[in-house]
């Protein structure tokens, strides 16, 4: 299954922060985004459907390397922080880590 519209533009948009092992809530549409990194492994989303299956999967894999995948809802919605707020902090023509010109 693939997002539409306003749902894709929301998942692309938190592809882009730097967070780590946590649940997000993706509206409209009712997915859920697993932002992952470091040892919890890539960034992966399921629709509204399918959270309980990303879910169990998620807790199987790396359950046992932290709190992070047992995390219980309600999960934050639109949450922004990461490189854009970092981008943002460190204003124009000045580089990091994070920012694009690093």
């Amino acid at each position: 299954m693939r997002a539409e519209g306003a749902t894709e533009r929301a998942l692309e948009a938190q592809l882009q922060e730097f967070l780590f092992g946590e649940y997000l809530d993706v509206d409209p549409g009712h997915w859920l985004h697993w932002t992952g990194n470091g040892i919890y492994g890539r960034a992966q989303y399921a629709c509204g459907e399918h959270r309980g299956e990303l879910k169990a999967a998620l807790r199987e894999s790396y359950g046992t390397l932290g709190w992070h995948p047992w995390a219980m809802g309600p999960h934050p919605v639109n949450y922004r922080r990461g490189r854009v707020a970092a981008r943002r902090a460190l204003g124009p023509g000045r580089s990091s880590r994070w920012s694009p010109l690093a």
